[in-house]
């Protein structure tokens, strides 16, 4: 009884770090339209804004995976030293800057920081479960999405008729983000189901992509990041454009984007519940079928943001429900020992892949409507079904979710 109300506490301190510091993602993305007004961005200066962050991001995850570092130092540490880096960076955007330049090095420094907190939260959460792991990281994932959100809750809450100061919404990220570096320094611990500490070895990086099941939950994780952050970039600001078009409030589409981008919160816990008793890859599977599906379709109901809401809602739900279990998948197919190496090599790869499609989706709408320009995420959620299906025939499959694959 005295584990199980460890572990829930742990968990719980766990999601609320996870959550504070994961604002910082899109605080940059979110306040755009301020920027762009006040500095006169241009179309592709406002897309780095995002891009920087994932390029950021592959630079530090890329690193930390050679160097074997989730695996040699204690993940807890790093998710709070990484937590304090990344306030530190938003802060000094938001107290001092004035102008693009600067602020993207900050931005990028920012995507580095955050490669010590995504990913070992992930490894402290697969440690403090086993039959229930889908669960677990499916939870930890769902607050990721809710902190990645919270932005735009900001821009609505703020300034509800006009633009909202943005250096007060990135000053509260970066507050969020300290607070969450102190619960990791003080009271997160790892549980008893991590893996005993990993010699260094730099081999190991190549070995995530030579062992064919691992290699098919990755080549699912690609599918899945194709199409996920160009859909939450460019989501709330197809929605902006539709509920000014229609004479709707401003704040109201904030506040949509808000949510489509927390509803992957719910969907990535029914996911990881359904995951540890369905099978990862079914309900894997299933989760990019409805996305793209969501994808091809959403750009068509431009004209209606009620409509337009409510098909991203349901994508929203559906792109991130995922996401979760190739991380599970990943975590319980690979070495133990190298668990943290195998889940940041995951993700600097997907993120890596997330700056194509970011920058494709303006590329498109230079030339396209957006009815046109989303159907080209849906390539990922093809390619991640045929992932799955390939992964679920496999004999070593059977590791995943207790048996059920």
């Amino acid at each position: 009884m005295r584990a199980a109300s460890t572990k829930r506490s742990t968990l719980t301190l766990l999601l609320t770090a996870s959550f504070l510091a994961l604002g910082l993602w899109f605080s940059g993305s979110a306040v755009v339209p301020q920027l762009t007004r006040e500095w006169s961005l241009s179309a592709s200066a406002g897309s780095w804004m995002t891009m920087s962050v994932q390029l950021g991001f592959v630079a530090g995850a890329l690193g930390s995976a050679l160097l074997n570092l989730p695996d040699r130092i204690s993940s807890e540490r790093v998710f709070a030293v990484s937590s304090f880096l990344g306030a530190g960076c938003t802060a000094v955007l938001a107290l001092w800057v004035e102008s693009a330049g600067p602020a993207l090095g900050l931005r990028f420094l920012t995507g580095a920081a955050l490669a010590g907190v995504y990913p070992p939260g992930m490894k402290l959460a697969a440690s403090w479960s086993k039959g229930d792991r889908g669960t677990s990281i499916g939870l930890l994932v769902g607050a990721i999405s809710l902190g990645s959100g919270l932005p735009h809750l900001l821009n609505a809450v703020l300034s509800p008729d006009g633009m909202p100061p943005w250096r007060l919404v990135l000053g509260i990220g970066a507050a969020g983000a300290a607070v969450a570096g102190l619960l990791a320094l003080v009271w997160i611990r790892p549980g008893p189901y991590l893996g005993r500490s990993a010699p260094f070895d730099w081999r190991f990086v190549g070995r995530v992509f030579s062992d064919r099941p691992t290699r098919l939950a990755n080549f699912g994780y690609l599918g899945h990041m194709w199409e996920l952050y160009a859909m939450w970039t460019w989501v709330p600001i197809c929605l902006l454009a539709s509920f000014e078009q229609a004479g709707e409030s401003p704040a109201l589409a904030r506040v949509a984007g808000f949510a489509i981008i927390a509803a992957g919160s719910a969907g990535s816990v029914a996911a990881g519940f359904l995951a540890d008793r369905w099978g990862r890859t079914l309900v894997a599977g299933g989760s990019l079928a409805l996305s793209g599906s969501c994808a091809l379709v959403a750009g068509a109901f431009f004209g209606s943001p009620a409509a337009l809401t409510l098909v991203c809602l349901v994508w929203g739900f559906a792109a991130l429900a995922d996401s979760a279990q190739f991380s599970a998948a990943v975590s319980e197919l690979t070495d133990a020992r190298y668990v943290g190496t195998a889940l940041t090599v995951q993700t600097s790869m997907g993120f890596l892949l997330t700056v194509v499609t970011i920058r494709l989706v303006p590329a498109l709408l230079d030339r396209l409507d957006w009815a046109f320009v989303f159907p080209a995420l849906a390539l990922g959620p093809v390619f991640g079904v045929w992932s799955m299906v390939r992964l679920r025939r496999c004999p070593e499959a059977v590791r995943m979710a207790s048996g059920a694959r």
